[in-house]
């Protein structure tokens, strides 16, 4: 199972202390692994309108099925609500 989602005005480093809050280990600057799952973190500059620019992080979220599909779901909801208070 896989997920994927972009988020502005956040850094790779706070997604990855987010994904530590949730229950992760930091594997390396773009990895954060729990029990079950995985995030792979990779971020862009990202033009909004002509002369601003945000940080795009994506994560791209996995889990084995023994995880579970609803169990995933809501990682990514708990994430989601971390980056939407820090982010934009």
């Amino acid at each position: 199972m896989k997920r994927e989602k972009e988020f502005r005005g956040i850094s790779v480093r706070l997604a990855r202390n987010y994904l530590e809050n949730l229950g992760g280990t930091i594997v390396d600057d773009d990895t954060v692994e729990g029990d079950g799952w995985r995030a792979e973190l990779s971020a862009e500059k990202v033009a909004i309108g002509p002369s601003l620019e945000l940080t795009e992080v994506t994560v791209a979220f996995a889990a084995d099925e023994e995880f579970g599909e609803e169990a995933l779901e809501e990682l990514v909801e708990d994430f989601s609500r971390k980056a939407m208070r820090a982010g934009g």
